[in-house]
């Protein structure tokens, strides 16, 4: 299908005010001084002072710039709180002897540095688009979300030896409150990050960092497993820590299920139902769109990115098509959270005794 409206960069939503965009309004919008066009260009300047945001090609970058500026902190952060927990309960290791502490210890390592693969991709994220990569480097976040599952997979596997090892052969526990206080600074400092990592990840828009604080929450429950376990010991129970490991690591498993379907789902480029919902709902509001055809959707890191075919009365001129094109793309931008871009076709409506005139390219969808 050959596009009678040119892809325009990406909105931002900002907080402060384009100074510019009344004149870049007249352009959008300019030769079209029809009463009918009227209502619609007040009701969406009266939009922006509620909710106004930029259009400049600078803001768009920095918009990237800091939703990346913003993972970064979070994995930094992360990674000291988790980096600090872990040298606690391996100093509690070398007094205690503790085998089960220390491998909670070697899981608060690993959670650490999985920052790194998200550093990395956050990093390749704030690249800007090549002729070979022209959507950018953002779908680095989905290949640093495959590692980090794997990652938990690999907790988990650890997990469940350490346990069935600890259950074929017992060991005692020395220094069991120096233990106890070790698990609990771990799964504290665990259960921050996982909470701190989610968020930021939810509100970005990346499923990596979610998919890291899954993990980050799977180490809390290891030290959790440690706490009990040493708990078990105080009574005289050696065997409760290896089963209460075997426990844990099936709760491993169930946040490892849910880190899967999260990247597995971004990876095939699915998106919440609600989105599409949404956007169509909102282009349905659009003047002059007569019908939504196909509508795409698709996160490329943690933005977002669509693609659609409206439908306008035939006998509009290139010009007007293109104007409720725009007025289409610039609805979808303000209605659909974390979207940064719009592509919209224009399609002329057309009456029963009218050829489609898309019929040229049947035979090509035929063989797709």
């Amino acid at each position: 299908m050959s596009d009678q409206s040119t892809p325009h960069q990406p909105h931002r939503h900002d907080r402060g005010h384009d100074h510019q965009h009344g004149r870049r309004e007249q352009q959008h919008h300019g030769g079209h001084g029809s009463g009918a066009g009227r209502w619609p260009r007040f009701r969406h300047r009266i939009a922006h002072l509620v909710k106004p945001h930029s259009h400049d090609v600078a803001d768009k970058v920095d918009s990237a710039m800091e939703t990346s500026a913003e993972g970064m902190r979070t994995l930094w952060i992360s990674l000291g709180v988790l980096g600090l927990a872990a040298v606690s309960q391996a100093v509690v290791v070398v007094v205690s002897g503790s085998v089960a502490l220390l491998g909670d210890s070697i899981h608060n390592a690993a959670d650490a540095l999985t920052a790194l693969p998200l550093g990395v991709a956050f990093m390749l994220g704030r690249r800007a688009a090549t002729r070979r990569f022209t959507y950018g480097f953002g779908r680095a976040e989905d290949l640093a979300g495959v590692l980090i599952v794997l990652t938990i997979a690999a907790s988990s596997a650890l997990a469940a030896w350490a346990a069935i090892d600890r259950l074929l052969n017992p060991q005692g526990i020395s220094h069991l409150p120096a233990v106890a206080a070790a698990a609990l600074i771990g799964f504290t400092g665990n259960e921050w990050v996982a909470r701190y990592r989610i968020t930021t990840g939810k509100r970005i828009g990346s499923a990596a960092l979610v998919a890291d604080g899954l993990h980050a929450r799977t180490d809390g429950f290891t030290s959790l497993a440690v706490l009990l376990g040493a708990g078990g010991a105080a009574l005289g129970w050696r065997l409760a820590d290896p089963i209460v490991g075997l426990m844990i690591t099936t709760a491993i498993l169930a946040v490892l299920k849910s880190a899967v379907r999260e990247v597995f789902r971004r990876l095939m480029d699915a998106v919440d139902p609600a989105l599409v919902d949404t956007a169509e709902t909102a282009l349905h509001q659009v003047e002059g769109v007569l019908e939504v055809g196909e509508l795409r959707m698709r996160w490329i890191g943690h933005q977002l990115r669509a693609e659609v075919a409206i439908v306008v009365a035939g006998d509009l001129s290139v010009r007007d098509a293109h104007r409720v094109a725009v007025d289409a793309e610039h609805t979808l931008l303000h209605a659909v959270p974390r979207l940064t871009a719009a592509l919209v076709h224009a399609d002329p409506a057309t009456s029963h005794d009218e050829a489609d005139p898309h019929t040229p390219l049947a035979h090509h969808h035929a063989h797709a």
